[in-house]
């Protein structure tokens, strides 16, 4: 990451805010303690998944405080980094002021796995876990 002392402005973006975004969002900020500041948002927002919030608390992280927010809360906000979870998000997102640069990774969407909660939540476990590796490689990549 940048030996600046100014903090870092990352936005991630999933259409209903409910899962993928919020679970990189907990991610994230768990990665970067203070270097950055981490919001997540979506188009279409709903409310932070159960499921999501139990897979980050096998992992050791509370995202049930989180919420669910709309991107236009964000669209005045200058961000360095406008991440996008979902290739819905990334083609609907909008332009955000300043120098954001913006980038997408697709992951499905767990909640959209249907069969016991085994299945449901192992999905949410394996979202989870390929976030973090991303994250992990993404920041690793800042220096």
């Amino acid at each position: 990451m940048s030996t600046s002392t100014q903090k870092l402005q990352i936005l991630i973006l999933c259409t209903a805010n409910s899962a993928r975004s919020q679970m990189a969002e907990g991610l994230l900020r768990e990665l970067v303690s203070d270097r950055a500041d981490v919001y997540s948002a979506g188009a279409k927002p709903s409310s932070v998944n159960p499921d999501a919030i139990a897979a980050m608390r096998e992992r050791g992280i509370d995202i049930s405080g989180q919420s669910s927010d709309h991107l236009s809360k964000y669209l005045e906000t200058e961000f360095d980094y406008v991440i996008t979870v979902c290739d819905n998000a990334a083609e609907t997102c909008p332009t955000f002021p300043g120098r954001a640069v913006r980038i997408h990774w697709s992951f499905p969407d767990p909640a959209a796995v249907n069969g016991e909660d085994d299945d449901v939540q192992r999905s949410f476990i394996k979202t989870r876990d390929g976030l973090e590796r991303r994250l992990q490689d993404w920041l690793s990549s800042l220096g």
